[in-house]
């Protein structure tokens, strides 16, 4: 799996930040739009496989986020909060033709970062369906947290089971030491843990990869220890599809207990594989996918007719 160089179909600003947004298909009005969001150290180059099967029957766009990819890299930690991220999800949303509701889908930090805009009132109703895989509301995540601690020990165990897959959030907090990391050993690092830790083969580091790993550590900084530890009661009317990876080295299934108790529409899909199954799992994910779209669609249809 090489990762070719795509080139960006626009540029859109956010505030101060540029964005670099990849579009496959053609945007016709009956055909849905489908939002592909990327998590950490991506950039939109690990939605390709993804992009290209959504394609057959949707037009579909992805862009980079802040500090990854061909987008701005800012340097301030206060530039990556949540609500920061939204916007810039919203200044992707309003570039669209015809600016239409969408379906949103996410991966690991696309997926806390879709989250923040899926749990927000004023954005619901652009949202058709979301789609989250290997990432949580932090929100939920704290609250999720804080019920089991002190409680029964099986609870305290699955705490104690999400903080040991959670390790390396403490490495990303110790200034200068992560992004340093990345600086010298990142396009050879990151083959290597997909190759050994995810039974991945024959991944190549993406053109921007070193400086994705190292601004993006960011992320972490900004939204991580205050969301979790002073969660926000975040509800959603948006059906919402929950991809649980039965492997997932970063994140066990059990997170998503009670999740239910925040969303008025929430199915699951159990899917077997490791936190990056989109790249060797990208058909199957991509079909999971058109399922939950070609569903919401047809209840759409069904509801104006």
């Amino acid at each position: 799996m090489s990762a070719a160089n795509m080139n960006p179909a626009y540029y859109v600003s956010s505030g101060a930040i540029k964005l670099a947004v990849y579009t496959w298909g053609v945007a016709e009005s009956n055909k849905p739009t489908i939002v592909l969001v990327h998590g950490y150290p991506d950039s939109a180059h690990i939605w390709q496989n993804v992009a290209q099967a959504l394609a057959k029957d949707n037009f579909v766009v992805a862009y980079d986020v802040r500090g990854a990819g061909l987008s701005s890299k800012p340097i301030k930690v206060k530039d990556y909060d949540l609500s920061l991220l939204s916007a810039d999800l919203v200044a992707v949303l309003d570039s669209l033709p015809n600016t239409p509701k969408v379906h949103l889908v996410g991966h690991d930090w696309g997926a806390i970062q879709s989250w923040e805009s899926v749990t927000e009132p004023k954005l619901q109703a652009r949202l058709l369906s979301f789609t989250a895989i290997s990432g949580p509301c932090l929100d939920h995540m704290g609250f999720w947290m804080q019920q089991r601690l002190g409680v029964k020990a099986q609870s305290m165990k699955q705490v104690l089971r999400q903080l040991a897959h959670s390790w390396y959030i403490v490495f990303f907090q110790i200034p200068v030491l992560a992004p340093a990391i990345w600086r010298n050993f990142g396009n050879k690092m990151w083959p290597w843990l997909l190759k050994n830790q995810e039974n991945i083969h024959g991944v190549q580091a993406n053109p921007t990869q070193a400086q994705d790993g190292e601004y993006g550590v960011n992320l972490y900084k900004a939204n991580m220890l205050p969301r979790v530890m002073y969660p926000r009661e975040r509800h959603s009317t948006v059906p919402t599809q929950i991809m649980v990876v039965t492997d997932d080295h970063f994140m066990i299934p059990d997170i998503w207990q009670g999740v239910e108790r925040w969303l008025a529409d929430v199915s699951f899909v159990e899917m077997t594989g490791g936190h990056w199954l989109i790249l060797n799992k990208s058909t199957e994910f991509a079909a999971y996918v058109q399922q939950f779209v070609a569903k919401i669609e047809k209840k759409q249809s069904n509801a104006i007719n």
